[in-house]
């Protein structure tokens, strides 16, 4: 499936296809489209495919495969039967107390968590979703504190911000689907850097972040137009900018 390549001048007669909404929202979904609106069109509602990417200089696996690797190593690790793998090494105190744990049945791995427009639980796939998170491990530490985990394969510096954000909406969720916690702490562990960043929040602190929330994904669904924000920054590493600067050429005005 291809979008026609969008031209400024004309962006309203793009809002005229027949389904022009994104309707669930989640983290990477509000930074895609903050960043360009018309890049969150074309990936979400449009469902254009990426292309694939060349290697960069020196590398032997692309950012996205090495981080699903890692993942993968980390679950089946924490699961038992696997070893862990190097990546891994500088964490392993921390992954053997979560293997502990999961064996004792008091950690989640992979949670998909869906929540309506009122932050009611439903299923994954519901069509009443609004919001969807995926996290890496979720521990029940007490029967009042649990711990979220997030594992980042990539750097930290320059991510500052997104990831906090990203913290904020785990915190958040974690209290609305166990409501009687009193206490969540969530856990960035950056396994590249040997670095563990941890925020321990209260029910109260966790729900001055859901309007700020709701008002940016009301935003994200209420858009019609989806216009482009074609700048060196927002173009860099979006699949869908111009053919003759490496994209899909599904965006005309890609810088």
């Amino acid at each position: 499936m291809t979008a026609e390549p969008c031209n400024i001048e004309g962006f309203n007669d793009l809002s005229e296809t027949l389904d022009m909404a994104i309707k669930a929202a989640s983290h990477s979904r509000l930074v895609v489209f903050e960043t360009c609106k018309f890049q969150a069109k074309l990936k979400y509602i449009d469902k254009i495919p990426e292309p694939e990417r060349p290697l960069p200089p020196g590398k032997t696996e692309h950012a996205n495969d090495r981080g699903t690797r890692i993942h993968t190593g980390a679950e089946l690790f924490v699961k038992g039967g696997v070893e862990l793998i190097d990546e891994l090494k500088d964490f392993e105190p921390e992954f053997q107390r979560l293997k502990t744990l999961f064996a004792q049945g008091k950690v989640s791995l992979e949670g998909e968590w869906a929540f309506d427009k009122d932050w009611e639980p439903v299923a994954w796939m519901s069509s009443d979703a609004k919001w969807r998170i995926k996290l890496d491990a979720c521990a029940f530490l007490t029967k009042a504190h649990a711990a979220v985990i997030d594992y980042k394969s990539g750097k930290r510096w320059g991510n500052e911000v997104k990831h906090g954000e990203q913290m904020q909406l785990y915190v958040l969720a974690a209290f609305l689907k166990y409501p009687h916690l009193e206490k969540v702490t969530v856990e960035l562990w950056y396994t590249d850097l040997n670095e563990l960043i941890p925020m321990t929040y209260t029910q109260a602190q966790s729900l001055r972040f859901l309007k700020g929330f709701e008002n940016r994904a009301q935003a994200m669904f209420d858009e019609e137009v989806f216009k482009p924000n074609p700048t060196t920054f927002t173009c860099r590493y979006c699949a869908y900018k111009p053919k003759e600067k490496g994209g899909t050429g599904d965006c005309g005005v890609g810088v």
